[in-house]
């Protein structure tokens, strides 16, 4: 799904050609969100609604948004991965994107599959030395893939009746961790009829801290 202000893109990833979206805010922006869509060989694209909610939700609070699609989906070339490959390209996304707006923070999102696309990448840049700003993971996919460790100011939501990555699961991740969930009542895995529960949590949480600790606001992201 394109608004009036994307830009369509190509890159060259080690599968082929990868597509992919930028989507700008209204002035300049504070920074760089990365999403990352549901797995591929269930239907998952880039204009996947919940990948869509997570753009929109960047480009109000600010940030220059870019997406892509996974191997094998739309025009992007190449075959599924399992994660591995994704994850990579996903890299290249990011080095793409800090190149071109150089000396912004990148926050990681993802939904689903996306999310084990965006917590190895997360521990992929910590390790490097360039932590990204934040993460923000709906229908976190514990269970499902080896979901890394993640940081305690990680914002999670997922459905209470998801009966595809069940909400157990995810506690069961979270538990060693010490990283709390916003459980929405009622919704289900692709949280139909609450998908604007992910906007207003991720908008009224991206100024706190872990456990809801207020940090200091940046005065130019004022609405």
């Amino acid at each position: 799904m394109m608004n009036k202000s994307s830009e369509k893109i190509t890159l060259a990833g080690a599968a082929g050609r990868m597509e992919g979206l930028i989507d700008m805010p209204a002035s300049a922006p504070r920074g760089i969100a990365l999403v990352a869509h549901p797995h591929p060989l269930y239907g998952g694209t880039m204009d996947n609604k919940v990948a869509v909610t997570l753009m929109r939700t960047f480009v109000a609070l600010g940030y220059v948004v870019a997406r892509i699609n996974f191997r094998g989906v739309g025009a992007s070339e190449g075959v599924h991965d399992h994660g591995h490959g994704e994850t990579d390209d996903m890299g290249l996304l990011h080095q793409y994107m800090i190149e071109k707006f150089p000396g912004l923070p990148v926050t990681l999102s993802g939904f689903s599959f996306g999310t084990y696309v965006q917590s190895q990448l997360g521990q992929r840049l910590a390790a490097a030395g360039t932590p990204a700003e934040r993460l923000v993971l709906v229908g976190a996919a514990a269970g499902k893939w080896q979901m890394a460790d993640i940081p305690a100011d990680t914002i999670l939501i997922h459905g209470e009746n998801d009966d595809t990555i069940p909400l157990q699961a995810v506690l069961d991740w979270l538990r060693p961790q010490d990283v709390p969930v916003i459980v929405i009542p009622g919704a289900d895995h692709f949280f139909h009829r609450k998908l604007g529960h992910i906007k207003s949590w991720v908008q009224a949480l991206w100024r706190s801290g872990p456990a809801g600790q207020d940090v200091q606001k940046d005065a130019s992201a004022e609405d």
